[in-house]
């Protein structure tokens, strides 16, 4: 923080004068979603200002003479619906492109409006939110980070510590699946835990998103393998006329991106990221210092008028150590907690990347579109005794295990005046590989598990959907279906098993008020660990114990307004869901859906497939987008998520189970291009799982774990208190005539709250750290249980550079 704010006091001192000449510039194309066809003659105008201008016989417009700033664009032309772009940041140093696809209207008559403004589309009439590159970036305690900034939306709950796991309406981290230009990315934050989601930091640069949408229920047929949420995100194009380079350094990363041309038919982005998150958490005395790089590079090329190719690629590289550092004028409880941080985190690294193709190709009615793609995970975590490595015998266990996939997929797009149909199918060929030697998960019979293997799977599928309008564009029905299938186990195996019908309705009662219902079963592969774990003998385990597709049965009704006039949205949503054929723990009885918020692996162990559970609640939004410079997004969530598990009767709640949720940002820009925001969210406390400390204080037991055991026969029977948190966001910015300048201060935690956590386990130890065994139980430790809070003041200064 120290460099940032020097490097800060030099910009301020380098920057003498402000340019004041009005030349920025909006330029860009109106076209046929259908087609590519241009489309003449469109109106293009940025509201509440004089300034638009209609599109040429190709379709093509530009606005010139713009003062900096932020405007909301829409275009519309008579039997096409209009569409609205918020927030679009014009500067001196560079033209935005802004391109618009519009689709035709389904009837020609005018009583009957529908807008596309707030992403209301045929295939998704419900459970859509979208989210554009400016609130992304100005997010008060986001730090530009994607997996933060949508915790404002309603449904989307999120853990009180620093992780980025996403919670949607009850469901597990591992539940959403991301989508970057329609291309599947299963890894999105660094130090992702394996089996399931999360980690600290999002590995995707905000300066290549254009918008991101998140659908959290009546899901697309073309979508698969997610039971909570898809997101989708769209990047930006790179630029046609030039390069353009904008640099950021923030409190915990430096980040340089470039775009531009390559040729007269192809464009490019490039982002690269590296962290110096480590030096952060030395100087908060945290006991682990992690270290991230990652990357992100996207190319268009336009071959002719009707066939685009789309390249992109995605990865990182993360690293763990230890810090042995003893802060000063720590206190005896923080010493406690920070030796048992040491002496029980695994080291973790971990490398993961995506490539992907697509290929679209437009016709008269439609358009053909074709992916090709590779992921990988390289996950390696080991741990010693107390993290003592002097010792070979000390190791408990070493970890590594691998997951790529190979994909194709191929999918027909048709329009015509009121119908839409969409067709498709995709394989997919994975290997999973793991070289693991474990004695610490199975220490209660003794096992030791040394495995050295590898596992191949083939998934396949088909859908179709359609979508018609009736009673002049009154009324959408929308229905789809697809089948899933693979040969990780005997049921999986016929895709007839997993049959997914879904159907959407949705009716305009007056303009702009909507009514939407949709109902839908969706089915999700689990986990690589549980598919490729294997027992000494090299058999698959979880394939023996026929493991199948979690399924869940979606309900969702809700009622939407929208004031396209003054960009306002409101609505109301009720949700309910159904699990069924989640794999739970044969080792201690416990469903899979109650794991996934702390680092490490989830699944690879024996499970099968026979938890079952529920979440269902209530959504309130109101959001006022950009709008005589103000903005704001209050959300509230009621919610219970409740799951079965093998030792106890009946439901009982979740690891999720939030019950109330209150997100509420707001923010104003001022004269001079200043702008502040803030943010204030609470969360109902999270049901834990109490620890046995009789079993774990055992001498046998602490001296192989070192950690304290769950009492699993107690799951989710104790509860947190509940946890809220106040971030502010300050920000400046500079237009110059070659190049900006943008300074921030992020305030994350401005009151400073503590966030209760499960109490931790740790020994007793006398003056020079030796264990002390109980007088009254020579076979025990002393042991006690202590406070383990978590959040800080967290304050942030960062610049921004583009030229």
């Amino acid at each position: 923080m120290r460099r940032s704010f020097i490097l800060l006091v030099i910009s301020f001192v380098f920057i003498s004068s402000f340019v004041n000449a009005q030349s920025g510039e909006i330029r860009g194309r109106i076209f046929n979603k259908a087609n590519n066809e241009g489309i003449p003659f469109a109106n293009i105008v940025l509201l509440g200002t004089e300034y638009g201008t209609v599109s040429d016989e190709n379709g093509n417009y530009v606005i010139t003479n713009l003062e900096p700033g932020l405007y909301n664009v829409r275009a519309s032309f008579v039997g096409f619906r209009s569409k609205t772009s918020f927030e679009i940041q014009v500067t001196l140093a560079r033209a935005v492109r802004l391109d618009f696809d519009l689709e035709e209207e389904a009837s020609e008559l005018t009583e009957v409006t529908v807008s596309s403004d707030f992403t209301r589309s045929d295939e998704t009439p419900i459970s859509v939110r979208r989210l554009n590159t400016n609130e992304i970036e100005r997010y008060p305690g986001g730090n530009r980070d994607i997996s933060r900034v949508i915790q404002s939306l309603p449904g989307v709950a999120s853990t009180a510590s620093f992780r980025n796991d996403i919670i949607i309406r009850g469901g597990a981290p591992n539940e959403n699946k991301f989508f970057v230009d329609e291309i599947e990315v299963p890894v999105i934050n660094h130090f992702a835990t394996q089996g399931s989601s999360g980690g600290p930091v999002g590995i995707l640069n905000v300066n290549l998103i254009k918008n991101v949408d998140v659908i959290t229920g009546g899901f697309p047929a073309d979508r698969m393998n997610s039971l909570s949420s898809f997101f989708e995100f769209q990047l930006k194009d790179g630029r046609k006329d030039k390069m353009f380079t904008q640099m950021t350094l923030g409190a915990s990363e430096f980040t340089i991106s470039n775009e531009g041309p390559i040729g007269e038919k192809t464009t490019y982005l490039v982002s690269a990221r590296r962290s110096y998150l480590s030096f952060l958490f030395r100087q908060l005395g945290l006991p682990f210092l992690p270290t991230f790089n990652d990357f992100t590079v996207k190319t268009t090329t336009k071959l002719n008028e009707k066939t685009e190719l789309t390249f992109i690629g995605v990865g990182a590289i993360d690293d763990f150590v230890l810090n042995f550092d003893v802060p000063d004028n720590e206190t005896e409880e923080e010493k406690e907690n920070r030796l048992y941080l040491l002496e029980n985190l695994p080291i973790s690294t971990q490398w993961n990347y995506t490539t992907g193709l697509k290929l679209k190709r437009y016709r008269e009615n439609g358009f053909w579109t074709f992916v090709l793609s590779r992921n990988m995970l390289n996950n390696r975590s080991f741990k010693y005794f107390q993290n003592d490595e002097s010792d070979p015998a000390n190791l408990t266990f070493d970890y590594t295990s691998q997951e790529s996939e190979n994909k194709f997929r191929a999918e027909n797009s048709i329009f015509t005046k009121g119908f839409n149909l969409k067709y498709g199918v995709n394989y997919e060929f994975a290997r999973f590989f793991v070289n693991t030697f474990d004695r610490f998960s199975f220490a209660n019979d003794g096992t030791v598990l040394d495995v050295n293997d590898k596992t191949f799977f083939n998934s396949y599928g088909a859908f179709i959907s359609g979508s018609k309008y009736f009673n002049n564009e009154r009324l959408l029905i929308t229905g789809g279906v697809r089948i899933d299938g693979s040969d990780f186990g005997q049921t999986a195996q016929n895709p007839l098993n997993q049959i997914s019908p879904r159907l959407s309705v949705s009716y305009q009662i007056k303009p702009q008020l909507f009514w939407t219902s949709n109902v839908g079963i969706y089915y999700q592969k689990p986990a690589y660990t549980s598919l490729g774990f294997r027992n000494n003998e090299g058999e698959l385990v979880n394939q023996l114990n026929d493991i199948k597709f979690i399924q869940a049965t979606h309900y969702v009704t809700g009622i939407e307004k929208v004031i396209p006039e003054k960009s306002r949205r409101f609505s109301v949503e009720a949700f309910y869901k159904r699990y069924k054929n989640y794999p739970s723990s044969l080792r201690n009885g416990i469903a899979l859906a109650n794991l996934g918020a702390d680092f490490g692996v989830i699944g690879n162990e024996p499970v099968v497939s026979n938890a079952e559970g529920r979440s269902y609640g209530l959504e309130f939004l109101a959001q006022q987008r950009f709008f005589n410079n103000f903005y704001g997004i209050a959300a509230v969530t009621l919610v219970r998520s409740e799951f079965t598990n093998p030792n106890t009767e009946g439901f009982v709640p979740s690891a999720w189970d939030n019950r109330f949720i209150i997100s509420t940002t707001a923010g104003k820009r001022f004269r001079k291009n200043w702008e502040v925001g803030a943010r204030w969210r609470y969360l109902g406390g999270l049901p834990y799982t109490p620890i046995d400390v009789a079993t774990s204080s055992l001498i046998n037991v602490w001296n192989l774990r070192g950690q304290g055991i769950l009492d699993f026969n107690q799951i989710n029977a104790l509860r947190l208190k509940p946890f809220h948190q106040l971030d502010l966001r300050i920000d400046k910015r500079y237009f110059f005539e070659k190049w900006n300048f943008n300074w921030y201060i992020d305030i994350q935690n401005a009151y400073n709250r503590e966030a209760e956590q499960p109490p931790i386990l740790v020994p007793v130890r006398d003056d020079q750290g030796r264990l002390q065994v109980n007088p009254n139980d020579p076979s025990s430790y002393q042991t006690k249980l202590i406070p383990n809070p978590t959040g800080t003041l967290l304050p942030t200064i960062g610049i921004i550079v583009e030229f």
